[in-house]
């Protein structure tokens, strides 16, 4: 085992606000291990809305106000690390974890049930409420450090825990079953287009959403049908209602989503890209005896079912760029233009 540094190198959230919110730094100081913890060199980390929303204090229900801008209500620990994809290389272990792991190709499960050692009431978010993988070094629970066996390379499996993992989160809380129809909005994005794939995994019929210019790519995920953000989904459903909804965007078109419902749907939704009040008619809710799922918080086995099917090769990898971890700021500028399919993820050497 090589010998480790003190100080490692990273970013940091220091306040809530614009990119200068985030700083480059290298001295500081290397993770402690706790006796169920291992350290990960990270080589790449993929980016994703919650960064910027986290940076923001989007989650904030009190007008951005940092007392509350946690995911779970609380306020962050800065300065902070974030990063919720990671793929990196076990490189030390607690006193509890086999020193045989030292040397694994590891992805991170995102939703933590254990830090320090410590289980979880309430489940934390990797990079939110703990320090995560924009650094050169950073620590997990060793349960939630899972091996991969797979040909892809770091800067691909980093494309897969936080969307995909969301995604398949969503599918498996509206219970997906094959032959079904699904409706996917925000289908060029990170977890829309993961949510394509796993969709199909399951022998889902999927009609995704996304932009004229996007519609080929889209197709070529396994999308059996795509539509326009401005096309009349109601008109387009009423012959074949959907059995599921799968929701990144809501807005002003989201009580659309649930008239395209068949009675007994499920509408599932893990985001609010283009707003997050919405109007809804309760009428249309308990007439049509919908089911309506808040998906955050990973189910059992659902991670250990990502690596399998990337394992199984039955998704593959969606990169559009990659960055350095120290030109983070132009890599969340170009993120925010959302002109790009998949994810953009940030590399780091080691030293």
């Amino acid at each position: 085992m090589k010998s480790l540094p003190n100080e490692m190198y990273g970013v940091q959230l220091t306040k809530h606000g614009d990119l200068d919110a985030l700083t480059f730094n290298e001295n500081i100081p290397l993770p402690k291990l706790s006796d169920n913890d291992v350290l990960i060199e990270v080589r790449a980390a993929g980016v994703n809305n919650t960064d910027l929303n986290t940076r923001k204090g989007w989650y904030s229900k009190g007008d951005n106000n940092a007392e509350d801008a946690g995911w779970a209500g609380n306020a962050l620990n800065l300065p902070l690390i974030q990063g919720a994809d990671v793929c990196g290389y076990i490189t030390a272990v607690g006193n509890n974890v086999s020193k045989e792991r030292i040397g694994e190709r590891v992805i991170i499960e995102p939703c933590l049930v254990e830090v320090d050692s410590k289980p979880l009431s309430t489940p934390w978010y990797f990079g939110s409420e703990c320090n995560g993988g924009f650094a050169q070094f950073t620590k997990v629970a060793s349960r939630h450090a899972h091996a991969v066996n797979s040909t892809m390379t770091d800067v691909e499996l980093a494309s897969f825990p936080c969307s995909y993992s969301t995604a398949e989160n969503m599918l498996h809380r509206a219970n997906v079953k094959t032959g079904e129809r699904v409706f996917i909005t925000g289908a060029s994005g990170g977890v829309g287009s993961a949510a394509v794939q796993l969709a199909k995994a399951r022998g889902a019929y999927v009609v995704a959403v996304t932009s004229e210019q996007k519609q080929s790519a889209i197709q070529a995920l396994g999308a059996d049908k795509t539509v326009l953000r401005d096309e009349d989904w109601q008109h387009m459903a009423e012959s074949e209602p959907f059995d599921v909804v799968i929701d990144l965007v809501a807005g002003p078109r989201w009580p659309e989503l649930l008239e395209i419902l068949k009675p007994f749907g499920r509408y599932a939704t893990s985001g609010a890209i283009a707003g997050h009040d919405v109007s809804l008619d309760v009428r249309t809710l308990y007439l049509k005896d919908l089911t309506l799922l808040g998906c955050t918080i990973l189910g059992h086995d659902v991670f250990a079912n990502l690596v399998k099917h990337i394992e199984a090769g039955n998704i593959k990898p969606l990169v559009s760029s990659t960055f350095p971890l120290s030109e983070i700021h132009q890599a969340q500028q170009e993120f925010e233009q959302k002109k790009h399919i998949g994810k953009m993820v940030l590399t780091l050497q080691p030293k």
